[in-house]
């Protein structure tokens, strides 16, 4: 019965927005109420988020917004192809089992202690959410997690560990997916945001997100280790997993895979084009020049590496174990389509393309210059309060509904803004794109949030008394850092 009252609600709330907004004429209002269709739909979850997302298919060329040719180009931007490229290459890894080893060492090298297990998981959360998606790495290391909680030891220490051990595999990858352009869907919604708005500009590229990406990751990964053990839940000191435990989980996996050091390898590299791609210019006399500048290939975009390195690892032989009838098993390749099929969330795509149909049809219905004009009022405001303004509001957004969804619908209006203001607008949407990764308060916050809650050993409770904190430090952070840029 709920489900379908909130499946009314959509085009109900939609109705009444356009009457309550028709005098600013038939298409920002038509846009505005198909705005609040979906984002009742996607918050509720009502239906599937990949089939809200297909709703402007059909109510933009129904309410003149933009045709249905014009709508469906979003569906196939270069940036979903960078995302599929980065699942699929994430997959190669877990199925590879390369992650677990990956995973297991860093904690090894750690410690077993409350705090240092926490930050062992925190710090190998990150590292990997650098540049695997944040949801594809929590689904990865919350097993490993799990499995640390559920060994020997003090049941009543690994009772009290449980939550913030939980919350640090989510925080970890959330807060290194911040430091990347492939690490959060939000960074990848604005990359593209900024290729179609700003074509004159100088692209961003990995190295400059990273020159102020990773110094923020590596400062709110600190402050996030304080709280969960001294402030928030005062982890215990005591030895919880042995060295030797963590040693024998590794010895257990045995010598390193002929297919791990090929998805190995080719992450690796895929991973070093990411980096080594674009342009990085440290200032007005010293710039360092990417390999698509010297080569000459600029066309060749970080979407066309990742589907490069994606179809390396459908081709590659990789020898099978023997079975013990035959010697050896014919070779196969260390991705298959029926297990790609399986296993990419080809929801998410979806979801990307009705985020980016959805700032489309804000700015072609003329409905972004009317909520400019709305936020007229945050003009006079002092950089860092500009910037803390706007980062709580995209936050409080956040905390509701999908991250790119978000992104997705605030950026476009932002960029209006700063143009307006006339301030400069990566100072302004860098910051409301992280921004839109914060959430670490609902479990509907985040895929990273919910999957973690669904292990079904975290109360609301203890994620929301946890995350008011998160989310008010990232806030605090944003504002500093990028507070300053602006102000200088």
């Amino acid at each position: 019965m709920r489900t379908h009252l909130l499946r009314l609600a959509g085009p109900t709330l939609a109705a009444v927005v356009f009457f309550l907004l028709g005098h600013l004429g038939d298409a920002p209002a038509a846009m505005a109420g198909i705005v609040a269709w979906m984002a009742v739909w996607w918050i509720s979850e009502a239906v599937p988020l990949a089939v809200t997302s297909l709703l402007p298919l059909v109510l933009f060329p129904l309410f003149g917004i933009d045709s249905m040719a014009g709508t469906a180009v979003n569906y196939g931007k270069e940036i979903i192809y960078l995302f599929l490229g980065g699942f699929l290459l994430a997959l190669a890894l877990e199925r590879a089992q390369l992650h677990r080893r990956i995973a297991l060492r860093i904690v090894a090298r750690i410690g077993g202690t409350g705090p240092r297990l926490i930050a062992g998981m925190m710090i190998a959360s990150a590292l990997l959410s650098m540049w695997m998606n944040s949801t594809s790495c929590v689904l990865v290391m919350l097993p490993i997690a799990l499995s640390l909680l559920d060994g020997d030891g003090d049941p009543a220490l690994r009772k009290r560990l449980t939550v913030p051990l939980l919350l640090a595999v989510s925080y970890g990858a959330t807060i290194g997916g911040m430091s990347t352009p492939v690490g959060t869907p939000p960074n990848l919604v604005f990359l593209e945001i900024w290729r179609d708005r700003y074509p004159d500009r100088a692209a961003i590229g990995f190295g400059q997100w990273m020159s102020f990406g990773v110094p923020l990751m590596v400062v709110y990964l600190g402050i996030a280790w304080l709280l969960l053990t001294k402030w928030i839940f005062k982890v215990p000191t005591d030895q919880l997993s042995p060295p030797a435990e963590v040693r024998e989980r590794l010895r257990a996996l045995g010598r390193v895979s002929y297919a791990e050091r090929v998805a190995g390898l080719v992450f690796i590299i895929v991973a070093l084009l990411w980096v080594t791609g674009d342009d990085l210019a440290l200032g007005d006399a010293l710039t360092f020049h990417g390999w698509r500048t010297r080569l000459g290939l600029e066309a060749f975009s970080d979407g066309a590496v990742a589907i490069m390195g994606a179809l390396v690892l459908f081709v590659i032989p990789i020898p099978r174990a023997p079975d013990g009838a035959n010697d050896q098993k014919p070779p196969h390749a260390l991705l298959d389509w029926r297990y790609a099929e399986a296993h990419v969330p080809w929801g998410i795509l979806l979801l990307f393309g009705g985020g980016f149909a959805l700032a489309s049809g804000i700015d072609k219905s003329g409905l972004a210059v009317e909520m400019v004009a709305a936020m007229e009022r945050l003009r006079g405001l002092a950089p860092p309060v500009l910037i803390g303004a706007v980062s709580g509001i995209v936050c409080l957004l956040s905390e509701l509904g999908s991250n790119t969804a978000t992104a997705s619908l605030t950026l476009p209006i932002l960029a209006e803004s700063a143009e307006a203001w006339g301030i400069d607008p990566q100072a302004l949407l860098v910051p409301a794109t992280l921004a839109a990764t914060l959430g670490f308060a609902l479990p509907v916050a985040s895929p990273m949030q919910a999957i973690v809650f669904g292990s079904g050993r975290i109360s609301v409770r203890e994620m929301v008394r946890a995350g008011i904190w998160l989310d008010l430090v990232g806030v605090l952070l944003l504002s500093v850092l990028f507070g300053w840029i602006l102000g200088g």
